[in-house]
């Protein structure tokens, strides 16, 4: 018998891709967009995102979608980045300083407490902290005070972490790719597995105004052959023929 029409909207089946929360952020990734539940980076909930190093695709990644949240006026709130921020290169993602709170926490605990302390004061539009040490039980406090903050919450952890168990309903794999590209692979979301990377095209923010066609597509272009120089020619090439070699005429003189 059919469910009544309540019942069907609120149901979901594993099969299909989760609706999302009822605040999402397009990715500024058509392609992206259309994995994600929600079809964006969604709020009230924690999106982990892991890295083979830090401070090369977390800006590119999720810069599109924070340029929305600077546009209503809400703050980023940075906790411990590995490098100072880049301002110029952020400025063309539509970041200023007015719109940046960079707070410098190094060990494992202060990242976690001022982490903890935005996310539960809504202090700011969204929450980018980087976590190289974080526990399981400390994740899932992170998730729980997420529930009740609008904005989105990344976390970028390194890609060690992969197997280790975490609460966040979104978790995806970043790595750089040629020309200029992001591989992105999503490990974790609410609807069916999802195997195959998907690879965006992300140039850094201001390059595409500088960089020619060729050297945007780096793969195109081919490796020039070593010129060979030709060896030098004998100084008396009709006497080169016996060079080296013994006379007949005088080792038979000689066995004579």
């Amino acid at each position: 018998m059919p469910l009544p029409p309540a019942v069907a909207d609120a149901l979901w089946r594993g099969d299909e891709l989760g609706r999302g929360t009822d605040t999402v952020w397009p990715s500024g990734f058509d392609a992206l967009d259309a994995e994600l539940p929600g079809g964006g980076w969604p709020g009230r909930q924690l999106t982990e995102v892991l890295l083979p190093q830090f401070s090369l695709a977390e800006w590119r990644l999720a810069g599109p979608a924070l340029r929305r949240v600077v546009a209503d006026g809400a703050a980023v709130a940075m906790v411990g980045p590995p490098k100072r921020p880049h301002l110029p290169g952020l400025m063309h993602l539509g970041l200023d300083d007015r719109h940046l709170v960079w707070i410098d926490a190094r060990a494992p605990s202060e990242r976690l407490w001022c982490a903890e302390q935005l996310i539960k004061s809504n202090a700011a539009g969204a929450v980018l902290a980087w976590m190289p040490q974080a526990a399981p039980e400390q994740l899932r406090r992170l998730q729980v005070l997420a529930q009740s903050f609008e904005g989105p919450v990344f976390l970028f952890r390194p890609l060690s972490a992969r197997h280790d168990p975490s609460p966040a309903p979104l978790r995806l794999l970043a790595t750089i790719d040629v020309d200029w590209a992001l591989d992105v692979q999503i490990l974790k979301r609410k609807g069916p597995a999802h195997d195959t990377p998907l690879k965006l095209a992300s140039i850094p923010g201001g390059l595409e105004h500088v960089l020619t066609p060729r050297v945007m597509q780096p793969s195109t272009m081919r490796p020039v052959a070593p010129v060979t120089e030709p060896a030098p020619a004998p100084f008396f090439p009709e006497f080169s023929h016996v060079v080296g070699r013994a006379d007949p005429a005088a080792s038979s003189a000689r066995s004579v």
